[in-house]
Order: structure tokens, then C-alpha cells, then sequence
């Protein structure tokens, strides 16, 4: 770690649960001229840096790894909101929140910070949370899994998130692509969001979070030795402003350091604040970025620093489009004691940091996993139902090598969202963007409908809807349904199609071969939350009857470089 402070910092230790570091003259200096002609020189180094901005949100033809030893924000250019990030040896895992999808709470692995695989989810059943999440309620769009954090101690990663109806909770695993211990609640009752655990040198754990239904006032409680509960009387407010929020704590050359988010005028920034104690008061704050509305206003996320001593912060894209709220990987300088996100100005402030240099050299070029033969007899960790699914109503060995979706009555009859058993994962932004699925339709009855389908704020799909043994074409927008031909055969194929503007463009082909545009073009969409969700769907609105088989899902985007295996 450098800094501007007159010289290289010691580094003391480093924990994931922690970090400790020495800053020269105790962090607390004035910043002098010789100080500020560094952060100049910074500046003109970074300028390079910022001068390849996207003039447009969303136009980036380039995005994460370039292959040259650069990358280019978003590093990922889909739904990875809420996002927290560590450093355990030479492995970086971050976590997103996940809302109403299940299985929840999505856990992430890169070595270099740029290139990302899904390693799993820390919540297998959402019914843990409420049963509203089931399928059989479906009523928690935009709520359920939110913000969380990760740290790694004593040998096991520790997920704490909180959920705004429900309250916060934790779970533990010592490996992090799971199994993760069944959720333990942390704290009961509705308001709560964006807690942060912290263990101090004596072994004592904290969490911090807030209570936005009261003010955004943020607590800070003592844990319980086994960290599943908190210590009754501990609770204190250590802080209030304008929508604080997304906590988390360090602790820096014996100082506490507590970083949040907070709404300006400008839109919403980061903050951080320090003490000489872990309850405060907090009485010197900082402002480390500025909210950047151009690039969606970057706002939560993770401090991290490589094993080289360079610091990054992982974080989303606070203003959500129609791929939701993607992810960008932003350097960090210290300076004057306090870790500046981006390109510093003369405030010492900073800006947006749109390319700059890989921070750990010659890790494999990978995207996230997207395409599914459905050939392993577990579904792969980039898929994600639509609300807890319905069990015994799904499988992959019915038919080997193959998805069996079996159709059950929604809540509300004709309503996408309110059909069970949805089988999701995110749509990328990229320049070109493909999915094509292939059904097997000789286990539809009647009533039954099924296909491939994109949905957040509204939802559009293309599929088959058989009525006694007749089976017809059908584009669904919203409810609004348009017809096509009579199928005769059982196989069926469908497409969709988009790029950087969202705007999706489905097609359907009776041999896999040549295919034609079907149903009107449909812009993605953000909603509850939530970016564009691309997914398979099948139900019945007459009766828990029927199936379809899926052989196929090939997502080919945009990229240059090889998928994650």
C-alpha cells in the first residue's frame, strides 16, 4: 500500500475479518503542498486512465479483461448489485444480493479482481427467510436477499445480510462454494438493512447496520461469542445522515474506520468516518468519491487490497438500467489517512475510474457462466428460480441430459410472474447478446404453456400454449397475447436476441436451423430492483398437469474471451 503521506506504509497484518495497516505519521497529518503536487501527479497518471470514458452509459463495446494487460469498467456487465469483496491468500470472493431468486445471495471467485466465476449461493431455501418467498406466495419482488457482507475468520467465510421485512441474518462455511450452514437470525424485525460484522484485535465481534425506516440511523452492536446473535444493551447509534447506509468497518492503524453511503445533493456518495474507538464518537468524515451520476453514481461495494499492497474497491452501480445494477472495479490511493475511490481532484475526492491496469498480471481471461447442456446432475451455479421452486416439480434425471420443468397452477392465472418454478439468470450488456433454447414439447396438455421468457418491470415471452391437443405459437407481452401458427412436431426452438440498446428481438425455428422473428421488439427493463432476467417457464392454468423438456440453453455474448468452466 503507498500513499501520499510522505513515503510507503508498513503493512502489519491482514485478516479478511479485519485489516490492520501502519500509515506514516499516524494517518492524521494536514496535507502540504509536497503533498498535493502527489496527488497532481496522480492525477495526470489517472487522466490517461479516465480519458477512455463511455460518453454514453451502456456504450461500452469494450468491457473487463482487454487482453492486454488492461480492463476496462463494467468488469461485469449484468445485475451484480450490492456487491462485498475480500481477499483470502491469492483468491478474491465477493458476494450480491439476490432479492426473490433462489437460491440466494450469490457468492463470486476471481483471482485478479477482473475476471469472475459464480462459485455458488450462501442460501439454499428462501422458505429460512418467510414463507411469502415460496413459491407458493411469491409476493417478495424487490425485497427478500438484500446487501451483505463477507469476511473470512478462523478458518470459515461469514455471510451476515439482512432482508427489509425480516430482519438481519448469518450463515458460515468453510468452504465458500458451500455447503453454508442453515440461516441463523441475527436480529428480528422489519427496517433493518446493510450490516457489516467486524472482529477486533481482542477477538470481540461487532455489527454494524442501519435502520432505514427510523431516520437511516446506524447501529452498532456487540456480537455474541458464536457470532449468531447479538449482545442485549449493546446497541448505539453511531451515526445518522441522509440515507446512510451500506456500512461496513475497518479497523486502520488502531483507528476504526467506518465507510458508508449517504445522499447529496450531487446523488449518492461514499463517506467514511474514523475513531480512536469502535463506538465512537465518530468525529472526523471524509467524502472519498463523488456520485458521478454519468456513471450511474458508484456507491457500494468492498475495500480490498491485493497481496502486492495496491487497493481496489469492488462496487456496484447505484442507479439501476435495464442490466441492472452491473459491477466496476475502481483503484484506491490513500491519502491523508483516508482510502480516496478513484480519480482524485484537488479535494482530494474522487471521480469514476473507467480502464486502468489488471492488479494482479496474467490471471485466465473468464467470463461468467452462462450456457447449459443440462448433462450434470446438478443445475450449475448461474441459474437462479423466480422464488423458492416447488419441489418434485423439476428435474434433471427424469430425463437424463436433459431439464424436466412439470407444470402446476400459478397464483394468478396468466400472470408470468406469478407462475412457479421460473428458471432465471441474469442478461448480460454487451454488444451482441444471443440465447437459444430447445424444447421438447411431447409432454404438454392442455392448459399448459411454456417457453423462453425475459422479465423485471413488465415481461415478454415466446413459447407454445396448447389448448386440448392443439399446440400454438405465442408471444406474451405483459398479458397481451398475439398467436402464431399451429405446431405440428414436438420440437421446438427459440431465440432471443439483443445488444447494448436491450431492445430483444425473438425468433422460433422448427428444425434448429433457420429461424424466424416472431412477436414485436421488447425493451429490458428494470424493476424492482432489478435488472433484465432472461428464463425458461412452463405452467398450467388448469391443472398440476404436463411437462417440457429442455435439452439446451446456449447464452453467447459478446466477449473475446473463454467462458468459465
Amino acid at each position: 500500500m503507498h500513499s501520499l503521506l510522505g513515503g510507503r506504509a508498513v503493512l502489519l497484518s491482514h485478516h479478511a475479518a479485519f485489516y490492520t495497516i501502519r500509515i506514516p505519521d499516524g494517518g492524521r497529518e494536514k496535507v502540504n503542498a509536497m503533498h498535493w503536487a502527489g496527488v497532481v501527479i496522480l492525477c495526470a497518471f489517472w487522466g490517461t486512465q479516465a480519458a477512455d470514458q463511455s460518453p454514453k452509459w451502456g456504450d461500452w463495446p469494450k468491457w473487463g479483461d482487454r487482453g492486454d494487460g488492461g480492463y476496462r469498467n463494467p468488469v461485469i456487465p449484468a445485475d451484480y448489485s450490492d456487491i462485498d469483496c475480500i481477499r483470502v491468500g491469492s483468491d478474491y470472493y465477493a458476494i450480491s444480493s439476490t432479492m426473490q431468486f433462489s437460491p440466494g445471495m450469490v457468492v463470486l471467485h476471481s483471482r485478479d479482481l477482473v475476471n469472475w466465476s459464480v462459485l455458488g449461493h450462501a442460501v439454499s431455501d428462501l422458505t429460512q427467510i418467510a414463507p411469502e418467498l415460496n413459491w407458493s406466495g411469491m409476493n417478495r419482488y424487490g425485497r427478500g436477499v438484500w446487501a451483505g457482507s463477507i469476511r473470512h475468520r478462523a478458518g470459515k467465510f461469514w455471510v451476515y445480510f439482512g432482508t427489509p421485512d425480516e430482519g438481519y441474518f448469518m450463515t458460515t462455511a468453510s468452504n465458500p462454494a458451500g455447503p453454508w450452514e442453515p440461516l441463523h437470525r441475527v436480529l428480528e424485525g422489519a427496517g433493518w438493512d446493510d450490516p457489516c460484522p467486524f472482529w477486533d484485535d481482542d477477538g470481540q465481534g461487532y455489527l454494524v447496520g442501519t435502520t432505514f425506516r427510523d431516520s437511516y440511523r446506524v447501529y452498532l452492536w456487540k456480537l455474541t461469542p458464536n457470532g449468531r446473535g447479538l449482545v442485549p444493551e449493546s446497541g448505539r447509534v453511531i451515526h445518522q445522515s441522509k440515507g446512510s447506509e451500506a456500512n461496513k468497518l475497518y479497523k486502520f492503524n488502531g483507528l476504526y474506520y467506518h465507510l458508508f453511503s449517504e445522499v447529496k445533493a450531487e446523488g449518492r456518495v461514499v463517506m467514511m468516518e474514523r475513531s480512536s474507538s469502535v463506538y465512537g464518537p465518530y468525529t472526523e468524515i471524509r467524502q472519498l468519491n463523488y456520485a458521478d451520476r454519468a456513471a450511474m453514481e458508484p456507491n457500494q461495494g468492498g475495500l480490498v487490497e491485493t497481496a502486492a499492497g495496491a487497493w481496489y474497491w469492488f462496487t456496484h452501480h447505484g442507479t439501476g438500467d435495464w442490466e441492472g445494477r452491473c459491477a466496476s472495479l475502481v483503484p484506491v490511493k490513500w491519502v491523508d489517512g483516508w482510502p480516496v475511490i478513484g480519480q482524485p481532484d484537488e479535494k482530494g475526492i474522487g471521480h469514476f475510474v473507467w480502464s486502468g491496469q489488471k492488479p494482479v498480471p496474467g490471471a485466465q481471461i473468464r467470463t461468467l457462466q452462462t450456457s447449459d447442456e443440462f448433462a450434470v446432475p446438478r443445475l450449475p451455479p448461474q441459474w437462479e428460480w423466480n422464488h423458492q421452486p416447488r419441489a418434485g416439480k423439476w428435474s434433471l434425471a427424469e430425463r437424463p441430459g436433459w431439464l424436466r420443468l412439470h407444470a402446476f397452477r400459478p397464483i394468478q392465472t396468466g400472470d408470468l410472474r406469478k407462475a412457479g418454478n421460473t428458471l432465471t439468470q441474469r442478461s448480460f450488456r454487451t454488444e451482441w447478446n444471443e440465447v437459444v433454447v430447445k424444447f421438447d414439447l411431447r409432454g404438454m396438455v392442455d392448459g399448459h404453456r411454456a417457453g423462453l421468457c425475459h422479465f423485471a418491470k413488465d415481461y415478454s415471452g415466446v413459447g407454445v400454449n396448447q389448448t386440448g391437443a392443439i399446440r400454438t405459437l405465442q408471444y406474451d407481452h405483459g398479458g397481451k397475447i398475439a398467436s402464431g401458427p399451429e405446431l405440428k412436431g414436438n420440437l421446438l426452438w427459440v431465440k432471443s436476441v439483443w445488444g447494448l440498446d436491450g431492445r430483444s428481438q425473438y425468433s422460433y425455428s422448427l428444425d434448429g436451423r433457420s429461424f424466424t422473428e416472431f412477436g414485436d421488439a421488447y425493451q429490458l427493463s428494470w424493476g424492482n430492483y432489478r435488472g433484465d432476467r432472461i428464463g425458461l417457464y412452463s405452467y398450467n392454468d388448469q391443472a398440476d398437469a404436463g411437462y417440457v423438456d429442455v435439452d439446451y440453453f446456449h447464452y453467447a455474448f459478446h466477449a473475446h474471451r473463454q467462458p468459465a468452466k
